[in-house]
């Protein structure tokens, strides 16, 4: 009998012992997870804190970015050249224009042109510029280091065909020049004036504008009919800033029957894709368009 209750006893105290572990166990385990809560509660705190920061510095950086582009937009220098070829690693230039326009009042701010002594002129009949004159002794190593001046003082640089008159510098005795580049008869919507091409040329630009033209295939001269066309455009920044969004070759997906519709928004045809309509657009303005186009680079 007396064994029989000391093992009860013992028992009881086990149970006890365990309860109490038990309850210890509960408690410790309510406070870990209130302590841990806490802490989370802190980090997911510090994570918005952190991620709003973020935006912030993110939303700076974007109004910096935008304040950048529209100073960008202040002054460009419209550019054109005189060649002695098409052939940029067998030919020269044999002059250079340029006028540096200052947008916001729509004036000239400063204009140059020289030429450069050549040994040939394949193009004498088109600039009717001689290698004679060309030769003639003038600072045009001062008028090169002008131009530099002009270049670095600008925002970015105008050109009808800019491709044709960017792959002449750097070479013979040009510098590459390392400024943003306007295509004004690739990159520049001519669409908001009627009857004009979306391609247009010089001459019809100057023309639609009511510009008189008088000298044709001189670098100076086609530079002042870009500048008097800039003169007359009411929103110049507008255009001039969708001008420099990235452009890419799109390829139009129109049937022979509405090849029109290609032809009149300037897509061109068997360049330089063949069998296709294409042409360079921005992603904005190839959503404007009224038939569907294909990406291709």
């Amino acid at each position: 009998m007396l064994w029989n209750y000391l093992i009860i006893i013992n028992l009881k105290e086990i149970f006890i012992k365990c309860v109490n572990i038990i309850l210890d166990f509960s408690l410790n385990l309510e406070s870990f997870s209130k302590d841990n809560l806490d802490q989370l509660d802190f980090l997911n705190n510090q994570f918005k804190d952190s991620l709003i920061k973020e935006k912030l510095i993110n939303t700076e950086k974007l109004i910096m970015e935008n304040n950048n582009e529209k100073k960008l937009l202040e002054s460009v220098l419209i550019l054109d050249t005189e060649t002695t070829g098409l052939d940029e690693n067998n030919d020269e230039v044999i002059e250079i224009g340029c006028i540096l326009f200052h947008v916001p009042n729509r004036a000239v701010l400063s204009q140059l042109s020289f030429l450069l002594p050549v040994t040939t002129n394949d193009a004498q009949d088109i600039n009717e510029i001689s290698v004679k004159v060309s030769n003639v002794a003038q600072p045009w190593k001062e008028g090169i280091n002008f131009f530099l001046k002009l270049v670095d003082s600008c925002d970015l640089i105008v050109a009808h065909n800019a491709a044709f008159d960017k792959k002449w510098f750097g070479k013979g005795n040009l510098p590459k020049l390392n400024k943003r580049w306007v295509c004004s008869m690739e990159d520049i919507n001519w669409s908001f004036k009627k009857n004009l091409k979306s391609r247009p040329s010089v001459t019809n630009l100057a023309l639609s504008f009511g510009i008189p033209v008088w000298n044709l295939h001189r670098a100076l001269s086609d530079c002042y009919y870009i500048a008097e066309v800039f003169k007359k455009i009411e929103n110049l920044e507008s255009i001039l800033f969708k001008a420099t969004e990235p452009r890419y070759l799109y390829k139009a997906i129109v049937s022979y029957e509405d090849r029109l519709l290609a032809k009149n928004a300037g897509f061109r045809w068997n360049s330089p894709i063949q069998g296709a309509w294409t042409r360079k657009l921005s992603e904005t303005e190839a959503t404007e368009l009224n038939f569907k186009v294909e990406i291709l680079n």
